[in-house]
């Protein structure tokens, strides 16, 4: 199962324990803050741990920190962070303020039962179908497998047309070993390849992943990742 992870920061305590409730009957774990500055630091905190939110879910006028403060906040360590915002009162700037941000909806006070589960569960299927498209790899590597890119953190890992289909090859399979002669098949059309031809494109995408040496070579049987 895909473990989804949600931030909800909300300074009035029934709004907080209402949407707490309904967030959690949707996503997988539910962390909660009472105001902005709270909010922004549990964020930091968990990201520093390599566990990112999937959602955040907002109130705009908090204490300390409001709601949109925080999210530009936010947006600056991570542009594809996604978040729903609540308001007490539909504020048309605010709303055209955040278009800029990953808004996936909007609430207003006071809640709506049937508007907040139609709008969560449409956000937790836009979650999903991004996390499919990505595998995380380790900590810093992750890779989508529909657009065949690979990101350290949240910057792409430039790679030649070989070494992209040769990680292709390998993500395709993460878990197993590829026998060299099958990578060289996929890649070039002929097992006929000198060994040598690729090992030297995995030497040069292995010196492009210097953070994590997460290619491992299986002497006399192939490659993987694990």
């Amino acid at each position: 199962m895909i473990k989804t992870r949600v931030l909800l920061c909300e300074d009035e305590e029934d709004a907080r324990e209402i949407l707490e409730f309904y967030l959690n009957t949707i996503f997988e774990e539910v962390i909660t803050a009472e105001d902005g500055a709270e909010g922004l630091e549990v964020y930091k905190r968990e990201r520093d741990r390599g566990d990112e939110f999937d959602l955040i879910l907002t109130d705009i006028n908090m204490p300390n920190m409001d709601g949109i403060a925080m999210l530009e906040a936010i947006y600056n360590i991570d542009p594809k962070q996604k978040f729903i915002i609540v308001s007490a009162h539909k504020d048309e700037d605010l709303l055209i303020k955040s278009i800029n941000l990953r808004v996936l909806g909007y609430f207003t006070k006071p809640l709506n039962v049937d508007n907040i589960m139609e709008l969560l569960k449409k956000a937790k299927i836009d979650v999903l179908s991004e996390k499919q498209r990505y595998v995380e790899i380790d900590s810093i590597y992750r890779y989508n497998s529909t657009e065949r890119l690979l990101y350290e953190n949240d910057s792409i890992v430039k790679l030649s047309k070989k070494e992209t289909e040769v990680l292709s090859i390998l993500m395709h399979n993460k878990g197993k070993i590829v026998d060299v002669d099958r990578i060289k098949t996929e890649v070039w059309g002929t097992d006929d390849k000198l060994d040598t031809t690729l090992r030297t494109i995995i030497k040069r995408l292995k010196d492009k992943i210097t953070k994590s040496n997460f290619i491992l070579s299986r002497k006399g049987l192939g490659y993987m990742i694990e």
